[in-house]
């Protein structure tokens, strides 16, 4: 690794008791980066193995019309069970590594998502149509897969013990709380447009989702070096900035996943995946580069291919989520007032549909009368026929006549 060797070259030059504690210190860090890198890795597999379980029961049940509720499917309970070990891999990560390593690791949920999709599939296909389809979805995972190992691999080594001491000194310093300051204005502003002036934009709602989403995973990285730091046996758990932390990571989950749901109601998951990524991503990092100090003592070149691994994996996760069939709702052609007798509230009586122009059209639906003919019973066709002796016992029907008048 390009680390350990400018490591060693670092440690050359110093004495011989000082070299050696560095050298250990040095295998420790790389040590709790593979560690915390590995659990976020799993977790988000897992977590991506649980939701495809469970949309597939989903799925199963509506195909097969059986009766059962979901919740009383094993496969359901299953996939319930292995996100929420998932989601418990993903968040001891944040104990181990610093946080600009592990939130760009999410990318691996993305990864096994399309490689499950294309295990998956379950209709007809031929090689040339097979490869032309999914083309981008495979240089999309090489692409993130590379991200992912840069990443790993010129991650910043700060590790930092997460005592209540240290997270207060953290929360109380003049960066982050200028950083807040300016993260507080622009939530604000963003919250007006989007709230006041309907400016429902994907980047607006991802951009409100990102400032919430780095405000939580800087606690949660602080929550949960402490509570590992109090399994250990140093007890963190009387300081008040721990309560603090846990109160900020709920709420703005919470209110993460709101917007999250306004969201998906109204663009594509695709899209919301690949531009939620990418904005979730550059913002936590910069929110964790400046409360935990992630950079302090990283060369310039660690940092670049840093940068470059980060760049390589949100190309490669644009990729894969735009080659995601988009989901067509249905619409139905004839609405309520188009029908013949009704009266249309929009054109004062003139009910117009346009022509579809398609093999299958309905053409226009208007009226060429006065509205009040809208309202006349409809009449049955007489038929001219002679009844002769057995008119009398005809069919009781009383044929009305309407004339405009009337």
């Amino acid at each position: 690794m390009d680390g350990a060797h400018s490591a060693a070259l670092q440690l050359q030059q110093l004495p011989p008791t000082s070299s050696a504690s560095a050298l250990s210190e040095t295998s420790f860090s790389y040590k709790e980066n593979l560690i915390g890198a590995l659990l976020a890795i799993f977790g988000h597999l897992v977590v991506s193995i649980a939701l495809n379980l469970q949309k597939y029961c989903h799925i199963r049940l509506a195909g097969c019309k059986d009766p059962r509720a979901y919740f009383k499917t094993k496969t359901w309970w299953l996939g319930l069970f292995l996100m929420l070990l998932g989601e418990l891999g993903v968040f001891a990560s944040y104990a181990f590594a610093p946080l600009s390593l592990i939130v760009p690791l999410s990318a691996v949920s993305v990864i096994a998502s399309a490689i499950i999709g294309i295990i998956f599939i379950k209709e007809k296909w031929k090689p040339k149509d097979f490869l032309r389809r999914y083309v981008l979805s495979f240089v999309g995972c090489g692409l993130a897969v590379v991200g992912t190992y840069l990443l790993v691999t010129f991650a910043p080594n700060s590790h930092e013990k997460m005592t209540g001491e240290n997270v207060t000194k953290h929360l109380v310093s003049w960066p982050f709380l200028l950083y807040m300051l300016v993260e507080i204005i622009l939530f604000c502003l963003l919250l007006y447009f989007y709230k006041e002036k309907n400016a429902n934009n994907i980047v607006v709602i991802l951009l409100l989702v990102a400032l919430l989403g780095s405000m939580t995973v800087v606690t949660v990285k602080a929550v949960a070096g402490m509570l590992v730091l109090s399994i250990q046996g140093n007890l963190q758990l009387d300081y008040p900035i721990f309560y603090v932390m846990f109160v900020c990571m709920v709420a703005t989950a919470v209110y993460q996943a709101a917007f999250l749901s306004q969201a998906s109601q109204m663009y594509d998951s695709s899209l919301i995946a690949s531009v939620g990524y990418i904005l979730s991503t550059t913002i936590a990092i910069t929110a964790g580069a400046i409360f935990y100090l992630d950079f302090i003592g990283e060369d310039v070149l660690h940092i670049c291919m840093f940068a470059l691994g980060c760049l390589i994996a949100f190309l490669g996760v644009f990729l894969i989520t735009r080659n995601r069939k988009k989901a067509i709702p249905f619409e139905p052609y004839i609405s309520m007032d188009a029908m013949p007798g009704m009266q249309n509230m929009h054109d004062k009586g003139m009910t117009v549909q346009p022509d579809l122009k398609a093999s299958f059209s309905y053409g226009a639906l208007e009226n060429n009368d006065n509205i009040s003919e809208i309202y006349a019973p409809a009449t049955l066709p007489v038929m001219q026929e002679e009844h002769g002796s057995r008119s009398a016992s005809g069919v009781p029907y009383r044929v009305l006549e309407h004339t405009k008048k009337e």
